[in-house]
């Protein structure tokens, strides 16, 4: 792909000394820049590979040395045409020519003066353009504003230097000494990451005070970005002579543990840890106060009274399942199945439990009430949730309430207690080793309350799936979320239930079985003939209590 680029460094004035009248012809040939805005008075070298450049080249040096160089709107246009080109463009002068083994042309210009195009013609694989020299409109005479411009522009280009703008010391030299608010303007401009229409805009200003009002907005906006830059830089170094004091430090504490003969178990137990914290995904202020709290042990003598506190509470904060989630199987056949097998008779609640499962597939976090388990001693209230969760493919842990007075059993006491430990929630999670699990409450209907506090207002955090989503306990510190965990409770009677909690929870109330069910029940499941189904006449579907309505002469389970 043919290119014509910038070599060298700042670009540089022809002289310092008053603007010559310049003998410029009414027709010159074109050479198209693509990524570069040429100004007056700047030397500049450029290299031309593609072939009507060239052509343009050889144009020029045939006639008079001059060629007209022109701006493309579009950088990746091969071969640009009139419409393609910017309007006003800079007449420059060939000074040297140098031909290179790859096909390729390197010129050295020097801008002469600011022309426009007034027609753009296609010669002999060229293009040439009809030109008008634009005269620059200088001010009548030097006023307040162009002194304080001149001025402004000046400082402003030592201030970029000093900001890390890379500005040759000549450039700023002959900055400091130029006096004509024109030339100044485009030697400030030409020492510019400019944008091309940013370039061509100071290029297309024939008035050298607008100019120079335009260069110094120019100016202010790149000290803006060199600034911030700057404050970047100087951060980032911060950042990275801490580390490397951190990283020395640390390095002699080595040193001297290991000449006195102790710590290299407790680095090897923070390096430890320090993995198990990446590996865990926690929620990132879980990790940050889990990072913060190693720190602290890492800075502690491995005998000090504190070090086995953080030690539990590092080993608990890792062995929590953050990110850990096993995946419901919602296969409601399935699920009524396994309840059919470990349950006999109960058909109305298997019904209400299949139909909660069936919730469950259609929305993946239902936040309606919370199952409740209502029934005397050995129905199988909890045996119910045993099976849920083996069909759901859930890990199923069971809490028993009965008798819990302290609050603290279910949000985790304080760490500066002797003997702290987190709540049965986080213990029952961290059991569980999913963040899902099926958590069966029992005996929710015994819980008490004394000066210790009410363990069942607290629960009424743990079951509203509007607040449990960011669970605190006390001993963790930190939030953890129990919206993923499905909740069941049991009871033996409502009335103790606190209303608020009997409020977020519905309730399926289970009756003894009778004696006929007793029996059935505690038949050895050989002993009922495999095939001997039929169906019911009140439902349509199997029924394996045959033998049952048969002794008992009923068509109805």
């Amino acid at each position: 792909m043919s290119s014509i680029e910038e070599i060298g460094g700042a670009l540089e004035p022809a002289g310092g000394g008053e603007e010559q009248p310049v003998q410029v012809p009414e027709s010159l040939p074109v050479l198209p820049l693509r990524d570069i805005v040429i100004y007056p008075f700047m030397i500049v070298p450029l290299f031309v590979s593609r072939e009507r450049s060239i052509r343009a080249v050889d144009e020029a040096l045939g006639e008079n040395r001059m060629i007209l160089l022109v701006s493309q709107r579009d950088l990746d246009k091969e071969e640009p045409a009139a419409e393609d080109l910017y309007t006003v463009g800079t007449v420059a002068v060939i000074m040297r020519m140098l031909k290179l083994p790859d096909g390729r042309t390197r010129i050295l210009v020097q801008g002469l003066t600011r022309a426009r195009l007034e027609s753009v013609e296609e010669a002999v694989g060229y293009l040439r353009a009809r030109v008008a020299v634009v005269q620059e409109q200088h001010a009548p005479e030097r006023s307040l504003e162009v002194e304080a411009l001149v001025r402004n522009v000046r400082g402003s280009m030592e201030k970029a230097a000093n900001l890390g703008k890379n500005i040759s010391p000549e450039v700023m030299a002959i900055v400091a000494n130029l006096d004509e608010p024109g030339r100044l303007a485009d030697l400030a401009a030409s020492n510019l990451e400019l944008k091309v229409e940013d370039a061509q805009s100071v290029l297309d200003i024939a008035d050298t005070t607008a100019r120079l009002r335009r260069v110094n907005d120019l100016l202010n906006k790149e000290i803006e970005v060199l600034t911030v830059q700057q404050e970047i830089n100087t951060q980032a170094r911060a950042d990275i002579d801490r580390s490397q004091r951190e990283f020395y430090l640390r390095q002699q504490l080595k040193a001297i543990q290991s000449e006195l003969g102790e710590g290299n178990e407790l680095a090897e137990e923070i390096a430890q840890f320090r993995e198990k914290i990446e590996a865990s995904k926690m929620p990132k202020p879980a990790e940050e106060e889990a990072l913060r709290q190693l720190k602290k042990l890492e800075r502690m003598h491995p005998d000090a009274a504190e070090t086995a506190t953080l030690r539990n509470w590092l080993e608990i904060m890792t062995d929590l399942p953050w990110s850990k989630a096993s995946v419901d199987n919602l296969d409601l056949a399935k699920a009524e199945q396994i309840l059919n097998d470990d349950h006999y008779g109960l058909e109305k609640v298997k019904e209400r439990i299949v139909e909660a499962l069936a919730v469950r597939k259609l929305k993946e976090k239902p936040k309606g009430s919370i199952l409740c388990l209502v029934g005397p001693p050995g129905v199988g209230k909890t045996s119910l949730g045993r099976s849920i969760a083996r069909a759901l493919d859930r890990k199923f842990v069971r809490l028993s309430l009965g008798g819990l007075h302290d609050e603290a059993e279910i949000r985790g006491h304080r760490r500066t207690y002797v003997g702290a430990m987190p709540g049965r929630i986080i213990q029952a999670l961290q059991q569980a080793g999913t963040n899902n699990p099926l958590i069966m409450l029992d005996e929710i209907d015994k819980v008490g309350a004394d000066f210790r506090g009410d363990p069942s207002s607290a629960l009424l955090e743990v079951l509203d799936p509007e607040q449990n989503n960011s669970f605190r306990d006390n001993y963790l510190g930190v939030t953890f979320d129990l919206s993923n965990v499905m909740f069941m409770t049991t009871a033996n009677v409502l009335d103790t239930v606190q209303p608020a909690l009997k409020d977020r929870m519905e309730v399926i109330r289970l009756a003894g079985y009778t004696e006929e069910e007793k029996i059935e029940i505690a038949r050895p499941r050989a002993a009922s003939p495999k095939g001997m189904r039929r169906s019911c006449t009140s439902r349509r579907r199997t029924c394996t209590n045959f033998w049952e309505c048969r002794r008992s002469r009923r068509t109805r389970c």
